[in-house]
């Protein structure tokens, strides 16, 4: 099956090189992604990409970018945070209709990550929500690289977030 996500990272300065850059990761097997460089410090990488599962998908392109930049920080793995737009694109319905489903199902429809001005759900909730309603033909793809990419990005946020304890810790008993 073919998976398409994306891999956002923040580079390290003397990884600033584009063509070195572009030449590396083709090298370490990401042949299979478009790389994107316009933000000095950034690298975006979206990726289609053959493999039986979702998570084999994303787990090789994530160790193939690590073996050709092992200095680049992972930011974000896409398609995870969104908002309602993003929702109805995927979906094929309309912002509104989104709004609406959110709005006459406030017990069930899943909490969002952020709310405010602009709220932000993990996809994976979304559409697992609106799979469980029956009433949506969502690609079986989008969603299992959506739980994926969502638990990458749980996972680096529970990485960084042990680390930042760690060293609280240590500094009190130092």
């Amino acid at each position: 099956m073919e998976y398409t996500f994306t891999l956002k990272y923040r580079l390290a300065e003397h990884d600033s090189d584009r063509d070195t850059l572009v030449e590396r990761l083709g090298e370490a097997g990401c042949d299979d992604a478009l790389v994107g460089i316009g933000q000095s410090g950034r690298l975006a990488l979206e990726f289609t990409r053959d493999a039986a599962a979702a998570e084999a998908a994303v787990r090789s392109a994530l160790a193939d970018v690590q073996r050709a930049v092992p200095t680049a920080r992972l930011v974000e793995a896409a398609p995870d945070f969104v908002g309602l737009t993003d929702v109805a694109e995927i979906v094929g319905v309309s912002r509104q209709n989104m709004r609406k489903l959110m709005l006459t199902h406030p017990e069930s429809f899943p909490a969002p990550v952020h709310e405010g001005s602009v709220s932000i759900w993990h996809l994976a909730d979304v559409l697992e929500w609106l799979q469980g309603r029956g009433s949506y033909a969502l690609a079986q793809e989008i969603l299992e690289v959506a739980q994926v990419t969502m638990q990458v990005n749980v996972a680096k946020e529970r990485w960084r977030v042990t680390r930042r304890l760690s060293a609280e810790l240590e500094a009190l008993a130092g």
